[in-house]
């Protein structure tokens, strides 16, 4: 049987990882400024984590939501620690694109409206309704096209306020910052501008926060550098490290009924014990400060290279946009210096390493870049 082939590969076969690192089945060592897609959150393979997944297994790996599950209780009790919002509630399931269905659905439900809008360049996943309110007409089938999905601009509120009116839009979806649309974050006042228009005109407001979240921006959630407080907040990528979780935490005066979410797999015993021992790592290691501190070293640095017209994001999501595509970048510093780097578009860079990331990593990174910026450049 053959692979459905979707995917664009890189010619390399990852067989070991281990903190910032990765290495190939040619034993060759790369340093690892792209984390899986934002996933690596505490870096590979930490032996805590490890450790408390092998220890969950050798209990119970799994049973359904049909019983009770303490380590769910315990995440949820960690989780509202570390992000600060204990008196919210949490549901878990399994990525963030399901995290967004339940997040739409929910509103939907609460408001009885169907309306939702999303943002220009915004990316919220590719189940039906995350992937209908997704600006990218090339992933939305035509079963997914909806009348229901009103896609705006990005900071301009005007535009906003003139559908909110109608008082038919059951929740505005934004990102904490956008990943895929090329680490663009919102005006901070544009987002607690959103905040009072939704509660005037009686819309929830969802901060997608699956690629921004979980101490990735210097920040447990990318929204606090503002005073918003969001209705529905969810989240993914870095809450497992790899381990399938996402999770939808929701404002204490939304009530559930029995029967109005459900997952199968969400919640399981395995995915609760590699969240909990990601948020351990992440106290006990300051990794949200780490994020705050080495991301703002990177942005200083990126920032004195003419050959990079904008550096944007915040902590470690960090973007590098050229005026021309950036596809030699990063295979030099792939093929050649052994880093990885992810892509937005054409013309932008991603950095999306381990929250763990060290000062000398980074600065490692800097000297393999500005080689690669002087050997190109040079030519040209």
């Amino acid at each position: 049987m053959k692979l459905f082939d979707v995917y664009p590969l890189f010619n390399i076969t990852p067989v070991k990882a281990e903190g910032s690192y990765m290495w190939d089945s040619e034993g060759n060592k790369y340093l690892d400024l792209y984390g899986g897609h934002a996933v690596i959150s505490v870096g590979h393979s930490h032996p805590h984590y490890v450790q408390k997944i092998i220890d969950q297994l050798n209990q119970i790996g799994f049973y359904s939501n049909s019983v009770v599950i303490p380590q769910q209780q315990e995440l949820a009790d960690k989780l509202g620690k570390a992000s600060g919002l204990d008196d919210y509630q949490l549901f878990l399931v399994n990525s963030g694109a399901e995290a967004n269905e339940n997040a739409i659905k929910l509103a939907s439900f609460a408001t009885g409206r169907k309306k939702i809008i999303s943002f220009n360049k915004g990316f919220h996943g590719r189940t039906s309704a995350a992937v209908a309110i997704t600006d990218n007409p090339k992933i939305v089938a035509p079963v997914n096209e909806t009348e229901n999905a009103v896609i705006l601009p990005l900071n301009d509120i005007e535009q906003v306020v003139l559908h909110l009116k109608a008082e038919d839009v059951a929740a505005i979806i934004v990102e904490g910052i956008q990943g895929i649309g090329g680490i663009r974050v919102p005006d901070p006042a544009f987002l607690e501008e959103l905040e009072r228009q939704c509660k005037k005109y009686g819309t929830l407001l969802i901060l997608d926060e699956i690629q921004s979240g979980y101490g990735r921006s210097g920040k447990f959630f990318a929204f606090q550098y503002t005073d918003v407080k969001p209705d529905l907040i969810t989240t993914a990528k870095g809450m497992g490290n790899g381990f399938p979780i996402g999770g939808l935490l929701i404002q204490p005066e939304l009530k559930p009924w029995y029967g109005m979410l459900g997952t199968t797999f969400g919640g399981n015993y395995l995915a609760c014990a590699a969240g909990i021992a990601v948020l351990e790592i992440m106290e006990q290691e300051k990794l949200v400060e780490n994020a705050a501190k080495v991301g703002e070293y990177l942005m200083e640095k990126l920032a004195g290279y003419k050959q990079i017209k904008e550096v944007r994001g915040h902590g470690l999501m960090i973007g590098l946009e050229f005026e021309e595509p950036i596809k030699e970048i990063r295979s030099k510093l792939l093929t050649e210096e052994k880093v990885f780097t992810g892509v937005s578009g054409t013309n932008i860079i991603r950095l999306l390493p381990p929250l763990s990331l060290t000062m000398e990593e980074a600065a490692y990174f800097i000297s393999k870049f500005e080689k690669v910026l002087n050997e190109l450049y040079a030519e040209a």
